[in-house]
């Protein structure tokens, strides 16, 4: 029997997958338990509707991210930190006060959650580089100084 599954199943398939697997574990299983509709023409034709609308969101998402990327690509931070006569910074510099400084320096929004930076956080004076995530394929690197109030 031929069906479309509603949600993943670990060695039988992913959301939107159509499988085909023998009748009884269709009907006694994946069908009553809501993991799986049958697959009629009338089924199918909106499956392929569904994917095609779901794709082209996807690539809208990934156009507005790339246009984003563009924007961030080779920004020039400054941020400043209050540090000691050594160098080292009180407290530290992390992807929280990153994303203020793009809001405030370039008025661009960037979730701070996908900023990434080599290690958690920049804990003395300098020059360094995070990497933005905007999209499952796209990405942007910034650089930013770290500099003594």
């Amino acid at each position: 029997m031929e069906i479309i599954l509603k949600q993943d199943i670990p060695s039988l398939g992913f959301t939107n997958d159509m499988v085909t697997v023998k009748d009884g574990y269709a009907r006694n299983y994946l069908i009553p338990k809501g993991y799986a509709i049958v697959a009629t023409p009338s089924a199918k034709k909106v499956l392929a509707e569904n994917l095609k609308q779901k794709a082209h969101k996807a690539e809208k998402i990934r156009l507005d991210a790339e246009g984003v990327a563009k924007a961030l690509d080779g920004l020039q931070l400054r941020i400043a930190a209050k540090a000691s006569t050594s160098g080292r910074i009180f407290g530290s510099v992390n992807s929280i006060q990153i994303a203020e400084a793009i809001k405030q320096q370039y008025d661009l929004d960037v979730d701070r959650k996908k900023i990434f930076l080599d290690g958690d956080s920049v804990k003395e004076l300098g020059t360094y580089s995070a990497k933005i995530r905007l999209h499952k394929e796209v990405e942007a690197m910034i650089t930013f100084e770290v500099f003594a109030e």
